[in-house]
């Protein structure tokens, strides 16, 4: 087991309708702000949630909400030059992943003079971040917590790694009211990416006591969102216990590791715009299949933990049941079960497969892996 090494600077607070007071949280930080916004929050009410506390606390604000599919290296470009021509003081980001990823990007380059692709070419951000505040709308977010930045080369359509030289972030509000307004597909997507992070955290070769501890809670807190629990002493929303969950698998992975699901998902969805929780739910029963073969052990405690087997199965019958347990997850969802079903080619994802080979994160994984057999997991599963 790797040694405990444990910072995480931002204030993270969680609990229900804590987004009515976000004005109190950023007031500290300065008096006129950038608010990056995922651009479908407009549809639904989750907009006047975050716009009325602001204005009514007068703080000075303007909307940036021109995102794409990705955290796109133009777009952060386009960002940044908006937010350095209104002299802000400090940035809003509000959304999923991808408006999240943005917000920490402009954040860390805001006091750079090298433009983004310099940084690119880099891989690192050396100056002083602005200050932000993170508001995830979705129960898990892989990057948030740590110094590692996605950016998607728009040259390329190609992820790169930013690694900060400070935190990104002073404070993470999650707020499991704004998860409402995600479809019953989309929850359950999101539920099983949860699962696979807070996995891919318990089975690393950088696994500490505590990066466990936060799994082990993490697969039992999902195992009470979806299944319920065997007693009336858990009352708590569903909706609260899965934004618990994916906070608890997001920690698990800062201070381990994240594994072949989020990396590949990366790629996949840097290249061809597919769904990170899609590819990475898909992909998730054929990593467990392949851990069975060196982390038997600890895949059946999970397995146990999440209430995909009984306690007194034993270990073979636990995994079995895991793989098994997460793929109904998806039928109930009618989600796709093989990648030829979202419209790429093997041809393709072989190229997924070399630019996953080529992220620092391949050196973290539960085993030894190569090009070669990050693309074997993919053959499986296509």
């Amino acid at each position: 087991m790797s040694d405990f090494i444990f910072k995480i600077p931002q204030n993270i607070i969680l609990g229900s309708y804590t987004a009515t007071r976000i004005g109190e949280y950023i007031k500290p930080w300065g008096t006129k702000f950038m608010l990056i916004l995922d651009p479908t929050l407009r549809q639904v009410s989750t907009i006047d949630k975050i716009v009325q506390p602001l204005s009514e606390r007068k703080i000075d604000f303007f909307t940036f909400d021109d995102l794409p599919e990705r955290p796109e290296s133009k777009t952060i470009e386009n960002a940044l030059k908006l937010a350095r021509q209104a002299h802000i003081s400090g940035l809003i980001a509000v959304g999923g992943a991808k408006a999240i990823s943005i917000g920490r990007a402009v954040a860390a380059l805001f006091n750079s003079k090298k433009d983004v692709y310099a940084h690119i070419e880099d891989g690192s951000v050396e100056e002083t971040p602005l200050p932000l505040i993170c508001v995830p709308t979705t129960n898990r977010d892989t990057f948030v917590y740590t110094d590692l930045i996605p950016v998607v080369d728009s040259r390329s359509s190609t992820i790169k790694l930013l690694k900060a030289q400070n935190p990104i972030g002073k404070t993470i509000l999650i707020d499991p009211n704004l998860t409402q307004t995600l479809s019953e597909h989309q929850t359950i997507c999101m539920n099983v990416e949860v699962i696979a992070i807070a996995l891919e955290a318990y089975l690393s070769q950088k696994a500490t006591f505590f990066s466990d501890m936060m799994a082990e809670k993490s697969f039992q807190l999902m195992k009470y969102a979806i299944k319920g629990s065997d007693t009336l002493e858990v009352t708590t929303p569903q909706e609260i216990l899965l934004s618990q969950s994916g906070c608890m698998a997001s920690i698990a992975a800062t201070t381990s590791s994240l594994g072949v699901c989020s990396l590949l998902a990366l790629c996949l969805n840097s290249r061809y715009k597919i769904s990170r929780s899609l590819t990475a739910s898909l992909l998730l029963p054929h990593i467990i299949d392949d851990a069975t073969n060196f982390r038997k052990d600890k895949l059946a405690k999970a397995s146990r933990l999440i209430g995909a087997t009984q306690v007194s199965d034993n270990e073979t019958k636990a995994c079995e049941d895991f793989a098994e347990f997460v793929r109904n997850q998806l039928a109930l969802a009618n989600l796709p079960t093989r990648l030829k079903d979202l419209g790429v080619t093997i041809e393709q994802l072989s190229l997924a497969a070399e630019d996953a080979g080529s992220l620092e994160l391949i050196n973290s994984l539960p085993r030894s892996m190569t090009t070669d057999d990050l693309f074997s997991i993919i053959k499986l599963a296509y």
